[in-house]
């Protein structure tokens, strides 16, 4: 059986940019924040530690040369992870594409593109977990069952509570998630750059289904509202209270609503 980590511990880094500029940056169990003027290697770091996840197989033998983590528990061999950038650049190669929905036109439709394909996955894990418990015959069953459906209705409160200004909401009849304004049936990919950005980013969470895992995002606070800035990691910790999150940030509305103490300062972790 695969043992995963609960989340990361500590990143280290033994050469930043190819120098001899060492990194050793400890992190707190559910949100870390990297501040710091561009230029210094905040992006830099997040990208390495990603680079390494993404090389595939067993935790550790797969990271980088010159990148190490620790996690808790220690014999973790496996770390679940998402990546979440501003993304607002187009799509290059359509040609690759084929049989994907014509109105994708940018990198952030392509991975709404794939988060939808990730949403109707995760309601069908729901539902048998449902049909399970119904069929259990436990005295609390329907109970149990009704908090399964919690946290997909709660993702589309909160999209709604955040569209509303627009008069956008939830079609809650669709399997995919398609939005309703003025009587008009909208995907997602007619979206404003800002709601694309935040439906990625809660999609993305809601869809680990409250597994613990590690949320890294590079100023993905870039092209949303301030007052969602303020929002977004309370919104991301409702959604999955085991998600570990360490992210990348200009932005002062981003940790003003609690989270100062979590900011980090590359010159800190840095020499």
């Amino acid at each position: 059986m695969q043992k995963y980590a609960d989340y990361i511990e500590q990143i280290e880094i033994d050469a930043l940019w190819g120098t001899q500029k060492h990194v050793v940056w400890n992190l707190d169990r559910r949100v870390n924040i990297l501040s710091g003027i561009n230029g210094v290697g905040k992006s830099t770091i997040l990208n390495k530690v990603v680079r390494g996840l993404a090389q595939g197989g067993e935790f550790p033998s797969h990271m980088l040369k010159g990148v190490r983590l620790k996690v808790v528990p220690g014999d973790a061999k496996w770390i679940r992870y998402d990546m979440i950038r501003t993304l607002d650049s187009p799509v290059l190669d359509l040609s690759t594409m084929k049989h994907v929905d014509t109105r994708i036109k940018s990198a952030i439709d392509f991975q709404l593109y794939h988060l939808q394909r990730k949403y109707l996955d995760y309601q069908v894990n729901v539902g048998n977990r449902i049909i399970a418990l119904l069929q259990s015959g436990e005295a609390d069953a329907a109970e149990k069952a009704q908090a399964l459906s919690k946290q997909k209705k709660r993702f589309q409160d909160i999209v709604d509570e955040l569209f509303e200004q627009t008069g956008k909401t939830i079609d809650r009849t669709e399997n995919e998630i398609r939005f309703v304004q003025d009587g008009e049936l909208l995907v997602p990919y007619q979206l404003s750059s800002g709601e694309k950005q935040m439906l990625a980013i809660l999609l993305t969470v809601l869809v680990e289904d409250n597994l613990p895992y590690v949320l890294f995002m590079d100023e993905a606070e870039v092209s949303l509202h301030i007052d969602w800035q303020k929002r977004l990691i309370d919104l991301i910790l409702e959604l999955n209270p085991n998600v570990q999150i360490i992210l990348t940030t200009h932005s002062p509305a981003l940790i003003m609503d609690g989270w100062v103490e979590h900011v980090t300062e590359v010159s800190d972790i840095t020499e």
